[in-house]
This record gives C-alpha cells, structure tokens and sequence, in this order.
C-alpha cells in the first residue's frame, strides 16, 4: 500500500490581471539557450512572457544526465505562465568531464558547483529585470539535494520541488561510505572532513530555515539509488511543526529511481498554486 501523506497546506490558484490574457498553456513555450558566464542554461518562457517579470523556477538536472533531460519538466512548468532556467551542472551536459576515479568526488564538486553558481544565475535575472519576488528551485535526484541545500541558505526562495532527492546530504554522504565499504572502493580516509562543507547545507540539520515555505518531495520506495527513508524520516520528524507545514509528501510504493510523465504534471501543478501566493 502507498505511503503517502500530505501536509495541511492548501492554496488557491489565482492568476495575476495583468498577465491573465497572456498566458496560454496550450502554446509551446520558446527555448532560449543562454551562457550565463560559463554556464550552459536552457531558458524556457512563453514567447508573450519572455520579457515580462513573471514567477522564475531555477531547476536542476540529476546525476550523469544534462538539462536535456528536464526539458519536458521545464516546457510543463513554463506552459503556466512560469521563467524556467535549467543550467547544466559541472562536470555534466555541455561541461562533461570524465567523472574521477576517486569515489563520490565529482558527485559532491557537482552539487558544490550548482550552490556556488545559484547567485550568477540570480544576477543574470536582475541585470535584465526580470527577477520577480516568485523564485523557486526545484530538480530531481542530485537536483533534488540542491533544492534542499538552496532553501537551507536562501530564504528568499519561495519554495521548491524534490523529486527523488535527499533533504539529509550527510546521511547520503554516510550510505555511500557503507556501500564502498561492500564494494570495496576506497574513500580517502579524511572523506567526512573533505566534505563537511555538507554540514551547513544540510537541511535535515536546521529544518527550522523551511520557515513554512512550500516544498514538494516525491520518491518511490523502491529507490535504489537514494534511499526513501531519508525522506520518509524528514518529512515525518518536520512536517506537523510550524516551519514544516508546508512540506507536501507523495510516496509511490512500487516506484524506482526514475520520474514519471504524471508526475511532472503534479509537480507543476505545485508550483504553479505556490507561485500564485502572495507572500
């Protein structure tokens, strides 16, 4: 049977005047490639929006893929009425590098390089003057754990989107040092030290920085990749407290590691009530 709960948290959609002609979910938003500095970006709006001030989403790709492969999300998010930017993350897509032979390494100075690059993307939106005060991030997998670790740090961001991710890096930190104990690969003996910068990201850590904000989490229970309790377990120590009311839970029960059409409408859905807030 699904484990499935949800928070008390309900909004109702309602759609700004000034924009209410413009925006028409039955038209395929335009894809804009950009370079933001040295970073490859998808920018996805529909093409009456494209210089209007309207709700941004920043959204990142998971492990070993490439915006590419969140495109379908972004055109979904994008069709109500919502800026999507979907950068390539270090080491991954139009940046792709040989991942190193050292255990994990290029995993964490990938999630390191999407906190690191959040503000140039932010700046990009103010030097044109489409940053709007309706800012979410969102992604899955890898993507996921970035989301977390933004709303950690960034209260500004309205809210987010974690598909398949984990709210709790250094407890994935930990499991990945178990399994290459199993498999016997060989972690550098100060591992934890070298990614302690994990610690203040974490948002399983300081749960009290959610502040109420909207946050969508989705994951099977038959994840093989990031395991459902680190979810599971968050959502269930934070979600009837005042800071986490507004965290939203959709477990699958039969579901692996891999996200599914239906729910990229939900997720969509979320977002767009959320960005409708008055906040």
């Amino acid at each position: 049977m699904p484990c499935t709960s949800h928070a008390k948290f309900m909004v109702v959609f309602t759609v700004n005047q000034s924009n209410e002609n413009q925006v028409n979910q039955s038209v395929n938003p335009i894809i804009l490639k950009r370079t933001i500095k040295n970073i490859p970006v998808l920018e996805v709006v529909q093409k009456e929006l494209k210089t209007e001030k309207i709700p941004v989403v920043i959204y990142y790709h998971g492990w070993q893929t490439s915006k590419e492969l969140v495109l379908t999300q972004g055109r979904k998010m994008a069709k109500k009425g919502m800026r999507v930017l979907l950068p390539d993350a270090m080491n991954h897509g139009e940046r792709k590098q040989p991942v190193s032979k050292i255990p994990s390494f290029t995993f964490w100075s990938s999630i390191y390089g999407n906190l690191f690059e959040f503000d140039t993307l932010i700046e990009h939106l103010k030097k044109r003057e489409l940053l709007s005060d309706k800012l979410a991030v969102g992604g899955v997998s890898m993507g996921g754990m970035t989301t977390c670790a933004l709303l950690a740090k960034h209260p500004e961001i309205t809210g987010g989107i974690c598909l398949m991710g984990s709210p709790s890096p250094l407890e994935y930190g930990e499991e990945i040092s178990r399994r290459a104990q199993e498999f016997q690969y060989k972690l550098p003996v100060d591992y934890f030290d070298l990614i302690s910068w994990v610690n203040q990201y974490d948002l399983s850590l300081q749960p009290e920085k959610l502040a109420g904000r909207p946050l969508f989490f989705w994951h099977g229970e038959k994840d093989e990749k990031i395991p459902f309790r680190q979810v599971s377990k968050f959502v269930k120590k934070n979600q009837d407290k005042s800071y986490g009311k507004g965290i939203v839970f959709r477990a699958s029960s039969e579901k692996r590691h891999m996200v599914e059409v239906p729910l990229m409408d939900e997720a969509a859905d979320f977002l767009s009530q959320m960005m409708a807030v008055s906040i």
